[in-house]
């Protein structure tokens, strides 16, 4: 009876390793890929525990309100709005849930701005601030801590801002051949622009910001081209803003005929503008998030 017991005993041991084990494993999700950034409305918090701890559990608090519970080897990401918040982990923090009650750390959060934390060793709850370098190279290791679910009433899913779009302009329905002032566009190229500017708009619900770049074909002296560029560039931002885009979010430069779609064109002069047409553009990039 006393060996049955015991054998009873040591499988209810193994079983619950066993069943321990299989949890641990659906604790993590993905392994670390960098986070994009967000827009002006936001903060970004990357929140770490060392692989190599052997602390146990912490329990990250934001505001004084749950949010995770990280694993050694697990990270946490999260966005809150702009302004103070108190962040705190806390290490095998039941049955006292230390903080609920104590946060040990307040800070300002920027908006756009994205912050790296790891836990302490210390056991005063205090969150040690990581550069981005140091912690995306510690974060290879890592992976998503999944198996809790946030209860902080100030985290928001992130709005991550997409890679810039590129759109073109054509040079020439723009403007009639050599010209870049403000009175020498075309009525296509007037409504060529609004149309575009509606489309950012309509795309596009955060902008950050709107680079403007001329364009030219190697026709000329490299540095009249460079002038050029600049200044159909520069009106295009005049029209872009006209119809309705912040001068705060909006540059203009040139990139002369350094950048050819066309490289190689022969014959007369005449033949050598038709050609070079695509090398004539103005283009606009736009860093910004997509419409919801």
């Amino acid at each position: 009876m006393t060996i049955f017991r015991t054998t009873a005993l040591g499988l209810a041991a193994a079983l619950t390793l066993s069943v321990a084990g299989a949890h641990a494993a659906d604790n993590f999700g993905r392994s670390y890929q960098p986070v994009a950034a967000v827009g002006e409305h936001q903060a970004q918090i990357v929140f770490m525990q060392d692989n190599a701890a052997a602390q146990g559990s912490a329990n990250v608090y934001i505001d004084g309100e749950y949010h995770s519970a990280l694993l050694p080897g697990g990270f946490t990401t999260f966005c809150v709005a702009p302004g103070s918040h108190t962040l705190g982990a806390f290490v095998n923090d039941a049955p006292s849930y230390q903080g609920k009650r104590t946060q040990p750390w307040r800070t300002m959060l920027e908006g756009g701005k994205t912050y790296f934390m790891k836990v302490s060793q210390d056991q005063n709850g205090m969150p040690e601030a990581l550069s981005r370098r140091d912690a995306e190279r510690a974060l290879q290791s890592m992976r998503l801590q999944s198996h809790t679910l946030s209860r902080a009433s100030a985290v928001e899913a992130c709005q991550y801002l997409e890679g810039p779009k590129e759109y073109t302009l054509s040079g020439d329905v723009l403007f009639r051949f050599g010209r870049s002032d403000r009175n020498s566009i075309t009525s296509q190229g007037q409504k060529a622009v609004n149309d575009l500017v509606s489309h950012i708009q309509r795309e596009h619900s955060d902008v950050r910001s709107i680079q403007v770049i001329g364009h030219t074909d190697p026709i000329g002296s490299e540095a009249a081209n460079a002038a050029l560029g600049q200044r159909r560039a520069d009106t295009v931002r005049q029209l872009m803003m006209e119809a309705g885009v912040p001068a705060r979010t909006i540059s203009a430069s040139s990139a002369g005929m350094g950048q050819p779609v066309v490289e190689t064109c022969s014959g007369s002069i005449a033949e050598q503008i038709a050609c070079y047409a695509p090398n004539r553009r103005v283009a606009v990039s736009v860093d910004g998030s997509a419409a919801r």
